[in-house]
């Protein structure tokens, strides 16, 4: 054993010494290449910040020059500055720009740029700025048009070479770019090669080592191996080695010699052992078969008391179908079986997959059944295994299937088949399997009573559930044994299963709780009585739930059975509150339209008959004309309120949107109302800088006309009129006061219905057909509003109506005198100016404030300064972001991802656009106003702040 560790020690000293050099040359030759690696990475880095350093100094000082200076083709036109002043902090901005710029100079070539941007920026700031400013002081035109021809060749060189030394700078950090992809590229190959010639290398190396020790290790094993299996051996491996392995050698050879000589005692004690054996086996042998046989009877003794209690601890057809097929199985020792029903879909299987029970279903007519219902007796069949039964089973096997009938009333109502594999059945248990089978029979047949009982109660129950009455059920001593869910949603607080079985006492005064009758009892006694003694007669009464909602009439039938003696009576609820409410509401309707369309038109034919009739004087006739016109519009308005209900009910009602200012319509409808009273003072408050919305203007003012008109009808004492404008940002609000007759608080859910109108005296003398707060209501709602009304009975009524604000944001009038502008801020981003230009004169056009930006990259963290309202978006921009990045930047961003993004493009890919969060897709070409719209509609109907674009005022 020492030999052996230590020629384990020695070898694995070998192992770690090859594995150490291995290592160390493998990190030296990586940390080389990654330190190569790391230097060009570094230089790489120094030169894209300084090209990116000179590419952005470049660019800040060309932005200015470019937005304020255009050049023409033998002019140049520029900005006015607001001030000298402003001109010097430019100045002084770019000179700041070009010395951050000459620290980053590097070549000759970039020292010439530095001089020219600096010769440029004196000449542009000593000379050019100068004469704008005096030309600017001569005509005030914003925009200075020079045509010197010095300007104009100096201009146009600057901003070509400005152009031109971006683009060179573009070129280097691409370039640089490259160069630093190829480095890498070439160290990469480089560690490859590396790593190839250090693996072949370690497997030469690790080649040779095992060839000179891994050999005679195997032979050991193979000895250790046939030594251990009890078989002879000889050792191969040279004694004489003069390494451990030769040790070994010898020390092997000494213990073959002593395994040798003790195997030949222990066979001799082996067969004393084997002797003693076959007695204990002997005596072994019968206490098993005794054993076997009271196990066997016990087991049989469970498995039919799990049988039995299986079949009877539950009335589910399902369940007890698997307990028997399960229990049965034990019983029989069978590997698989199934119970099917013959004549219903009814089964259960153990140890059959699906498809074998399809099929064993679909062929319950075949011969094997069919002898089965004929003989109506057990019998069993031998055939040879199926190819899947067998396993991995090559020689020819056998399956013993056994037929059981389940016979009830003389009838085989299900069959019972088993299977076991290589174990034929024998007639005593066959016998045992029928005696089984006559009792699974009785327990299906209790189950099958059970089931149609409980199938027929169910009917019964779904039949009167169905029933739109509610039934109750009670015997001839009046106790509940039958209702219907109907009955329980009449009658609510209690459940129907709780009714069952309760007494006339009980169930009576549990009802009578719920209804207005006191004498509900003694109604309904009355009513079963009469029923018992005129059974050919309807009997009813209508009573009222407490709820003041509900109106039932309850019918009684009595029941007799066979020998006529009494069995009980049925009682019918039926709910008539609809019928109860259309007779009364039909009525009422008659009654208003008819006395409102007589009043005025009995004015009109009185009036008339006296102007056809007598001698009036010319005054006379005027006023009596007048009067017949008054009574014409009343009947005209009246027509106009029962068409407005149609339309509104139809759906066919149409709006002319507009801004509009509240405060002005409810001035012109104060104005026309105030000819209508004299008892009545008006007062008009508004607390609010700005009342506009969205709407339509003569629908908006037939609102105001109806409310301010009912505050005057109801208050026919006179009195106070308050109209007061308040709110929010996002909604205004316009309360309509009156201090008049109050409404009932019962009747206040019902105003807005039609014809409603409160049912009191005082009421009934105002005319009116219920109908002017319904149309109110549905031309409030189709503006997104909302109407309510408080009211205190007897002193005052309040209704308050909701519009949806929009809020205007004003500019700042600039140095030029314009007038201030109310608008929505949309970015363009677009690329080709002339669109650009178009879509931005149309979006103005719209009272919309337009910023234009023609660079991706720009446009977006413009956006994250100041989010704009909405986005017009190009999808393919020169400068290498393209609009679909802009929108996925967006749409991850929390600040921009709820802003519209209005896609305008000649990229056809509407579904991608859509899947980036596109509000719409407009495919170029398309009317600029299609855009406008879309815009406008979508930021009124995300209630944004709206602002309006005011036509511009000269001074």
């Amino acid at each position: 054993m020492k030999i052996v560790n230590s020629m384990k020690k020695s070898l694995s000293n070998k192992v770690l010494f090859l594995f150490g050099m291995c290592s160390l040359f493998f990190i030296v030759g990586t940390g080389s290449l990654f330190y190569i690696q790391h230097q060009a990475q570094v230089e790489y880095v120094e030169k894209r910040e300084n090209i990116q350093g000179k590419l952005k100094i470049i660019n800040d000082i060309y932005e200015p020059f470019h937005s304020q200076v255009l050049v023409m083709s033998n002019s140049v036109a520029i900005r006015v500055p607001i001030t000298l002043h402003e001109a010097i902090d430019q100045e002084k901005s770019l000179r700041q720009e070009l010395n951050e710029f000459s620290k980053l100079i590097k070549t000759k070539e970039e020292s010439s740029i530095h001089q020219n941007i600096d010769d440029f920026i004196n000449y542009y700031f000593t000379e050019v700025i100068p004469t704008v400013l005096n030309d600017y002081e001569q005509h005030h035109d914003p925009s200075v048009n020079l045509s010197n021809n010095d300007v104009h060749l100096r201009v146009n060189e600057f901003l070509e070479s400005m152009n031109s030394t971006i683009n060179k700078l573009n070129y280097q950090l691409t370039n640089n770019a490259a160069k630093f992809a190829e480095e890498q590229s070439n160290l990469q190959n480089s560690l490859i090669l590396f790593l190839i010639l250090f693996l072949i290398v370690l497997l030469i190396t690790l080649w040779r080592m095992f060839k000179s020790v891994g050999k005679p290790l195997a032979e050991f094993t193979h000895s250790a191996n046939e030594i251990a299996a009890g078989r002879e051996t000889v050792i191969n491996v040279d004694s004489n080695r003069k390494d451990e392995l030769g040790t070994l050698s010898i020390a092997f050879q000494k213990m073959l010699e002593s395994i040798h000589y003790k195997e030949q005692d222990l066979v001799a004690h082996n067969e004393e052992l084997i002797a003693q054996q076959d007695e204990l086996e002997a005596q072994q042998q019968e206490l098993r078969a005794t054993l076997e046989i009271l196990t066997e009877k016990e087991q049989k003794l469970v498995q039919r008391n799990e049988l039995i209690k299986g079949i009877s601890s539950s009335l589910n057809k399902e369940e007890v179908l698997q307990s028997i097929v399960n229990s049965m199985c034990k019983i029989t020792c069978s590997d698989k079986g199934i119970i099917a029903y013959l004549h219903e879909e009814v089964f259960a299987s153990y140890g059959i997959s699906d498809s074998g029970v399809k099929q064993f279903i679909s062929n319950l007519n075949s011969d094997l059944i069919l002898r089965l219902t004929n003989e109506k007796k057990a019998y069993t069949v031998k055939r040879e295994q199926h190819l899947m039964e067998k396993g991995y089973h090559e020689t020819l096997q056998y399956s013993y299937d056994i037929y059981l009938p389940v016979i009830s009333s003389s009838e085989i109502k299900a069959i019972l088949v088993f299977t076991r594999y290589g174990v034929p059945f024998t007639e005593k248990e066959i016998n045992e399997y029928e005696i089984l089978a006559i009792q699974i029979a009785i327990y299906l047949e209790k189950i099958s009573l059970f089931e149609q009982s409980e199938e027929d109660r169910r009917l019964s129950q779904d039949i009167l559930n169905t029933v739109q009455e509610g039934i109750q059920l009670i015997d001839k001593d009046r106790k509940i044994i039958l209702v219907n869910q109907q009955l329980g949603s009449i009658f609510e607080k209690i459940a129907i299963d709780e009714m069952l079985g309760l007494s006339w006492d009980r169930w009576s005064r549990f009802m009578a709780d719920q209804i207005e009758e006191v004498e509900f009892i003694e109604l309904m006694e009355n009513l079963i009585n009469s029923a018992y003694l005129s059974s050919a007669e309807e009997h009813s009464f209508v009573y009222r739930k407490n709820n003041g909602k509900q109106v039932i009439r309850v019918y009684c039938k009595t029941f007799k059975k066979d020998c006529n003696e009494d069995f009980g009576s049925l009682l019918v609820h039926r709910d008539i509150t609809k019928e109860y409410e259309i007779a009364k509401t039909k009525s009422e309707i008659v009654s208003t339209v008819s006395h409102e369309l007589r009043t005025p038109l009995a004015s009109v034919l009185g009036f008339t008959e006296l102007l056809l009739n007598k001698e009036l004087k010319p005054e006379r006739k005027t006023k009596y004309l007048q009067t017949i016109y008054n009574e014409a519009k009343r009947l005209t308005a009246l027509i106009n309120d029962f068409l407005d209900i149609q339309r509104m009910e139809s759906g066919k009602q149409t709006y002319e949107k507009k801004f509009i200012d509240i405060t002005s319509i409810l001035q012109n409808v104060i104005e026309l109302q105030k000819v209508n009273t004299s008892s009545h003072k008006i007062q008009f408050s508004v607390e609010l800088e700005e009342t506009i919305i969205l709407g339509d203007r003569m629908k908006i003012e037939q609102v105001f006309t109806n409310l301010l008109n009912n505050a005057i009808k109801y208050s026919p004492k006179g009195g106070n009129i308050f109209i007061r404008v308040y709110g929010s940002e996002d909604m205004i609000s316009i309360d309509v006061k009156d201090e008049g007759l109050g409404i009932p608080e019962d009747a206040i859910p019902h105003l807005f219905q039609q014809f409603y109108r409160v049912d009191n005296s005082d009421r009934r003398r105002i005319g009116g057909t219920g109908l002017g707060l319904a149309i109110v209501q549905e031309i409030v709602k189709a503006h997104g509003g909302v109407i309510t009304v408080s009211s205190e009975y007897g002193k005052s009524s309040t209704f308050t109506t909701h519009f949806p604000h929009v809020m205007m944001k004003v500019n700042k009038q600039n140095d030029y005198g314009a007038a201030s502008m109310l608008r929505y801020k949309i970015m363009v981003v677009e690329d080709d100016l002339s669109l650009a230009e178009l879509l931005s004169h149309e979006l103005q056009d719209s009272g919309l404030n337009v910023i234009y930006h023609n660079n991706g990259i720009k446009a977006l963290e413009k956006m994250k300064i100041e989010p704009p309202d909405a986005v017009v978006l190009d999808i393919m921009l020169d400068d290498g972001m393209d609009g679909w990045t802009i929108m996925k930047e967006m749409k991850a961003s929390e600040e921009l991802k709820d802003i519209p993004i209005f896609v305008s493009t000649a990229v056809d890919d509407k579904e991608q656009g859509f899947s980036l969060g596109a509000q719409d897709y407009l495919i170029k070409p398309y009317q600029p106003s299609q855009l406008s719209k879309l815009i406008m509609h979508t930021l009124l109907s995300n209630e944004r702040n709206g602002q309006i674009l005011l036509p511009h005022q000269d001074n």
